[in-house]
């Protein structure tokens, strides 16, 4: 039985935390288990505990997902964009490179901290023996 829950009887498990979304979570950069604490220490630094719950993170770990998700995404975004913008406006190909290398960097960077914090939550909802057995 995990830290989260108790048994009442023969068949009825309780949970001691409500149910949060991952995506609700990821969004908000929050504990998978109790919606609350900070996930991160630094900016994609996963702290070793949750502040609020005492969830123990060592065993998270998202690899490449959060950054391959995005690649994928924000290529399927920006390219059909890019594209338009060349063909609808008359801009030198440095402008070009400038602009999208700008735009991506941007959008990388302010997405990667919410697409990790989803992938952990993720982790944490279909793997959560391995994740509270740290704790």
């Amino acid at each position: 039985m995990s830290a989260g829950t108790v048994r009442t009887g023969v068949h009825c498990v309780i949970d001691l935390y409500p149910r949060v979304s991952p995506l609700s979570a990821g969004l908000r950069s929050a504990c998978p288990r109790c919606g609350k604490g900070r996930l991160f220490d630094g900016y994609l630094t996963v702290a070793e505990r949750c502040n609020v719950c005492d969830l123990d993170f060592s065993q998270v770990d998202s690899g490449d997902g959060p950054a391959v998700f995005l690649i994928f995404i924000l290529g399927f975004l920006v390219v059909p964009v890019a594209l338009w913008v060349s063909m609808t406006v008359d801009w030198p190909l440095w402008l070009h490179a400038i602009v999208w290398s700008i735009v991506v960097l941007a959008l990388t960077l302010g997405m990667l901290r919410p697409a990790k914090a989803y992938v952990v939550a993720l982790q944490y909802r279909y793997r959560r023996s391995e994740v509270e057995k740290g704790s």
